[in-house]
């Protein structure tokens, strides 16, 4: 006779499942951490294969050898992607001094109305001077530190773009090894997970581009009307943040908002806001069913949730990486749930 009720056994053996899943979960992501400099090319480069797989396979369907396809996927991200870098650095670059001069011009008129008793600019000016006067003997190394991130972020991003060809090249084998890796009988399962988290990834990068450029021009040209100054530059930082969902947006419109402020004025600002909920409802109602139909749904909560831990654990990279691995751990619980309920339902013999 058992000691303990079905009640309680059935709650024990759901706590040591959540506590093992946690475990793994826990040092999964450690040793993610440890070896980031390993894990993030890897990463980056399943994120741009999924972009890419489209072109590579229109090439190798038109008669384009595969490692010649592959290597122009390669030669044309570069160049689109270099292009994009470009007219993005150099619509912040053209515009910058016009944006942060009117960040400066609205922090001023918010302090002005709202600043809190006994602080004024001038203050403000003065304790800046003064902690800028105790940390400058630590430039020198901040600009090393700067410099040696620079040159990792390009070491990354070439081995990154070297793992994508490889990635392209080598994709009619990936079905081969994930069967010969599977245990038993499970090969078909794992297959069948396999490709819908990469299907969900896929899904999540051309519709997460289309409807970030979708928002940048929508919201550009509302600037450009109202005659926000630094227009094309914050599109620019539209259209970067929207790989971010909704903190990227948030952060990007209040940007603009804050800019309208200063240089237009309050009525301005509202018309900006008002262009900026606009894009957003228009966003969230139509570019997101219409567009991201097929890939996996997930609820608001989820979303920020998942952008918070990924910020906890790799900031900015992994605020971007957390949705669309998200979305892949999602396309294999519904893989997984979509067998186990057709197993279920069949009748037995």
């Amino acid at each position: 006779m058992s000691l303990l009720p079905e009640a309680v056994r059935r709650f024990a053996a759901w706590c040591a499942v959540i506590l093992l899943a946690a475990g793994v979960g826990y040092v999964g992501i450690r040793l993610c951490s440890e070896f980031r400099t390993a894990v993030t090319p890897v990463l980056l480069a399943l994120l741009g294969t999924a972009l890419l797989g489209p072109l590579y396979r229109h090439l190798v369907r038109v008669g384009v050898q595969r490692s010649l396809a592959a290597g122009l996927t390669c030669v044309a991200v570069v160049a689109v992607v270099g292009g994009a870098v470009y007219v993005v650095v150099a619509a912040l670059v053209g515009t910058g001094d016009q944006i942060v001069a009117s960040l400066k011009s609205a922090a001023k008129s918010l302090a002005r109305h709202f600043g809190a008793a006994g602080t004024s600019i001038g203050d403000l000016a003065g304790n800046a001077r003064k902690l800028l006067g105790e940390f400058g003997g630590t430039a020198a190394s901040n600009v090393i530190s700067g410099v040696s991130l620079v040159g990792e972020s390009i070491a990354l991003a070439v081995l990154a773009l070297l793992l994508v060809f490889f990635f392209l090249r080598d994709s009619d084998r990936v079905v081969d090894t994930v069967r010969g890796l599977a245990p038993g009988a499970s090969a078909d399962m794992v297959e069948a997970m396999a490709r819908r988290a990469y299907e969900a990834i896929e899904g999540f990068m051309r519709g997460t581009t289309l409807i970030a450029l979708i928002d940048a021009v929508c919201i550009t040209v509302g600037l450009l009307i109202l005659r926000v100054p630094g227009a094309v530059g914050l599109g620019a930082l539209v259209f970067v943040g929207a790989y971010i969902p909704y903190l990227g947006a948030f952060l990007s419109g209040a940007v603009a908002v804050l800019v309208a402020l200063a240089d237009r004025g309050f009525v301005i600002a509202l018309w900006v806001l008002g262009v900026v909920l606009a894009v957003q409802v228009l966003e969230g109602h139509v570019l997101q069913p219409a567009i991201q139909s097929r890939t996996v749904q997930m609820h608001p909560a989820v979303v920020m949730l998942a952008i918070t831990a990924g910020a906890s654990v790799a900031g900015i990279l992994g605020m971007l990486l957390a949705v669309p691995l998200t979305a892949a751990a999602f396309g294999v619980v519904h893989e997984l749930h979509a067998r186990y309920a057709t197993t279920a339902d069949r009748p037995s013999p």
